[in-house]
């Protein structure tokens, strides 16, 4: 594994942990050994080949000395570097998206998980295909009669990946339908929806297990989850929410991936509370909780939703470290420390979901025009309607909905 540690970089990562993390990702792809990784300083990007004439021979050398046959490189490498490399070193080379994808391919169960990921990484080939290989610069001709030189392989290859993406953009299509309905039915049960998000590894399946007694897959390895599952949670008040386990988030994930698994991450957008689950133990706890609150704000979660910061991992920590971070943590209300493992801090975090999601609730009449047929759907899925009458202008609405649920509303164009 290298991590190359381009100093021209402003926003580059510390390079230690930033290693660490790469190793952790190889290592949760089955049927790798990880030999060994080092950091890689370069001052720039070498264009064709990503590092210097000198440092790449002297990689070539203990490569061979170590029968290596997989270089990962924890960044982007360029289709051309990615030849370039593969034919001086004669290994095989996968950058940090390519190994991304290998891991969401293996981990992948529903079938949305599936085709998301088919997708993703069909996007990420047709990348490659410009001077990635030199078999496909070869032309094939036309009929003899029909002039020009005929397509190029490469074209042929970009035209049978989009007839695929489109394919599976069809399929993701009903099964994403197929989602929404879903989420429409669970509305009209009045079961807040809680979500746990949060940087990979953080430990939001152990937490879920813990909460909902399931056996989701939940092991010290990145991106252990994939798929959404949602589970029924009785909170101390008597009240029920639904609780659901998301994907982990990570730095650089590939935009391939981002664009592919928004439908996944669908459920926290409709989410009546959001808990921000964290590794407290971790060096880079901080810029991982920066790296999860830029991609909430890139799905568009919106401010009124509430977030709930949940310190775990307590466990890791020495006694005195603990002490501290619970005595911060009880200087805010939407900071919780605990310990998914031990259960340590868990029924203060259950007070105060309860407390969050059974809102005091508002009964108003809204009249509605012909022609806003979206907002009436809208009300209806919430299950939030408890009378409907027509009027000469449109239909009279009698709801009960919660500040949030108006703020939505409101939203809807």
């Amino acid at each position: 594994m290298l991590h190359p540690e381009i100093r021209s970089d402003p926003d580059r990562r510390p390079p230690g942990p930033a290693l660490e993390e790469a190793q952790a990702l190889a290592v949760a792809l089955p049927g790798l050994e990880v030999v060994g990784g080092e950091v890689v300083p370069l001052p720039k990007v070498h264009p064709g080949q990503l590092f210097g004439t000198g440092k790449t021979d002297e990689l070539k050398a203990r490569l061979s000395e170590k029968e290596i046959e997989l270089v990962l490189v924890d960044g982007p490498v360029s289709p051309v570097q990615q030849r370039n490399l593969e034919k001086q070193w004669g290994v095989k080379l996968l950058d940090r998206t390519g190994l991304i994808l290998e891991i969401f391919s293996d981990r992948a169960a529903t079938r949305e998980g599936v085709l998301q990921v088919e997708m993703a990484a069909l996007s990420y080939q047709r990348t490659r295909l410009v001077r990635a290989w030199t078999h496909l610069e070869r032309q094939r001709g036309g009929l003899g009669f029909v002039g020009g030189p005929g397509e190029t392989q490469i074209e042929a290859d970009r035209r049978a990946i989009d007839e695929q993406l489109t394919r599976l953009r069809r399929q993701l299509d009903k099964v994403v339908k197929t989602r929404t309905l879903h989420r429409a039915s669970r509305a009209k049960v009045p079961f807040p929806i809680v979500a746990l998000v949060g940087y990979t590894n953080a430990g939001k399946s152990t937490l879920f297990n813990r909460l909902t007694g399931a056996e989701v897959m939940a092991e010290d390895m990145l991106f252990a989850t994939l798929d959404p599952t949602m589970r029924k949670v009785a909170l101390p008040s008597g009240e029920e929410v639904i609780l659901s386990d998301t994907v982990g988030f990570i730095s650089d994930l590939p935009t391939q991936l981002v664009a592919a698994f928004r439908a996944t991450l669908e459920e926290v957008l409709d989410a009546d509370l959001i808990l921000h689950v964290r590794d407290i133990s971790h060096p880079q706890t901080a810029a991982q909780a920066e790296d999860v609150a830029g991609i909430l704000a890139g799905l568009g979660i919106h401010e009124e939703t509430p977030l709930f910061e949940v310190w775990n991992k307590l466990d890791l920590l020495g006694p005195e470290e603990a002490a501290d971070l619970r005595l911060a943590a009880g200087r805010r209300d939407d900071v919780f420390t605990l310990s998914a493992l031990t259960g340590e801090g868990l029924p203060a975090l259950l007070e105060a979901v309860a407390g969050a999601v059974t809102e005091p609730r508002e009964e108003v009449t809204l009249d509605l025009g012909w022609a806003e047929g979206r907002k009436r759907a809208w009300l209806h899925e919430r299950g939030v309607v408890l009378d409907e009458s027509e009027t000469e202008s449109g239909p009279r609405l009698r709801v009960s909905w919660t500040a949030r649920q108006k703020a939505r509303f409101d939203r809807l164009e």
